[in-house]
């Protein structure tokens, strides 16, 4: 996997779901003293070279446990507007 800096990539697409990023965006967050960086792709997510279809299956394979993959990585619904 590339650098954060060489992971800033144009937006493509809109996804159904609003808290998922567009492809080529990066997610990165630390989990017990460890950087993980996880890619967006077109149909599924990279994690150290695998492919991935849920954040939800990364986030199983970091903890060992069960865990909302959008909760795990910090995702939230947005708001709507009033």
């Amino acid at each position: 996997m590339t650098d954060p800096e060489h992971a800033r990539l144009v937006p493509c697409c809109i996804l159904s779901d609003d808290r998922t990023p567009v492809p080529g965006s990066l997610l990165q967050r630390k989990y017990r003293g460890r950087e993980i960086f996880v890619r967006v792709l077109q149909k599924g997510f990279e994690f150290e070279g695998k492919v991935y279809t849920s954040l939800t299956a990364i986030a199983k394979a970091i903890t060992g446990s069960h865990w909302s993959g959008n909760r795990f990585f910090g995702l939230q619904k947005k708001e709507a507007s009033a």
